[in-house]
């Protein structure tokens, strides 16, 4: 079974990178791919918005993949059923990502030793927000 990195690890992640793909992300108010992203942006990190069935979010353009966006990212942060991860694992290897991040309840042991074996990262069933939150109080 895998697991996290340790708090220490995800606070250097987290210290280190500055850009976020959201993959799965959302313009509904309720969602959690939108208020998380709306908090990482205000933090300071550049976001890119994936998600197929947008064109813009927020005033951005929306990627349809994590392979189509413009520049390499530091962190793909997924917002998308644990099942539906292992495709999307491929296309975070190919666009050289450092590290994918899954959110609170999304798991993916197969992704994670797929990615991980490519050199990859992998945070599973974690809020990004919520670490970044305990973070920045010191928690």
């Amino acid at each position: 079974m895998f697991s996290n990195p340790s708090t220490d690890e995800i606070r250097t992640i987290l210290r280190d990178s500055k850009t976020i793909a959201v993959v799965g992300i959302s313009e509904g108010e309720t969602r959690a791919s939108k208020y998380v992203s709306e908090y990482m942006q205000r933090a300071g990190y550049t976001i890119y918005p994936v998600n197929p069935n947008l064109d813009n979010w927020n005033g951005l353009k929306v990627y349809d993949s994590v392979v189509d966006l413009p520049e390499k990212v530091d962190i793909v942060d997924v917002f998308r059923r644990s099942t539906q991860v292992l495709s999307l694992a491929v296309d975070v290897v190919e666009a050289g990502a450092n590290v994918m991040w899954l959110q609170q309840g999304i798991v993916n042991d197969e992704a994670a030793k797929f990615v991980s074996s490519a050199g990859v990262k992998v945070v599973m069933d974690s809020c990004i927000m919520v670490e970044h939150k305990s973070m920045k109080l010191g928690l």
